[in-house]
């Protein structure tokens, strides 16, 4: 059997401070939403030193994640604040990126409308089934993830390379592919989770995902 998959919000709580370095690299990444903001409008969004600031900051911001969760499950660090806050941080993230891409014109509108939904579609699912138990983190959902943040880095930074556009594309392609498979597989176990009695969810020691 494969190991379970870490996920910070699956953990349970410590009785660890809110005052602590995961949720400190949390707010930080919340912090980075705004300024990320602002960069995508500096020069009204024209490639150049503001857009590989953005690239960077996004890159940066996305990898606290990473390291937030993993800090704060080695060190039995896990609050109620982190599981809440972590995911918003991540989504706020996400969303001002592609949304400012999609009103530069650099991305289309579809693209940035079929994750969005997926990533709300996949929060309100949670709270569907919350009674029940918690979706386990599926490996196909972390690689979305990472192909994801990899598209959007590489539609923000301004690299002059000739393939640098096409890459881009086959990259943001798969990313909308691995969200609307995973999203529907995400449908698919929270329906199946829903029609468990919540008594046997929790027996079943079913975590999130």
């Amino acid at each position: 059997m494969k190991p379970p998959i870490p996920d910070r919000a699956a953990d349970p709580v410590s009785d660890a401070p809110i005052v602590n370095l995961p949720n400190a690299l949390t707010l930080l990444r919340v912090l980075c939403v705004p300024v990320l903001a602002v960069l995508l409008v500096v020069d009204d969004g024209q490639l150049g030193p503001a857009r590989d600031a953005a690239a960077v900051l996004f890159v940066l911001a996305s990898i606290t994640d990473l390291v937030d969760g993993a800090i704060a499950r080695r060190y039995g660090l896990v609050t109620t604040f982190g599981k809440v806050a972590d995911p918003i941080a991540d989504k706020a993230l996400t969303g001002v990126a592609l949304i400012g891409l999609s009103l530069m014109g650099d991305l289309a509108w579809w693209v940035t409308a079929i994750i969005l939904v997926r990533e709300i579609g996949v929060t309100l699912l949670r709270f569907w089934v919350i009674e029940h138990g918690v979706i386990p983190a599926s490996r196909g959902g972390k690689l979305k993830t990472v192909v994801q943040t990899v598209a959007i880095a590489m539609y923000l930074a301004d690299v002059p390379l000739a393939w640098w556009s096409t890459v881009s594309a086959v990259a943001m392609a798969l990313a909308v592919i691995l969200t609307i498979v995973t999203g529907l597989d995400y449908v698919v176990r929270a329906v199946r989770l829903r029609r468990q009695p919540a008594s046997t969810s929790t027996r079943l020691g079913v975590h999130r995902g």
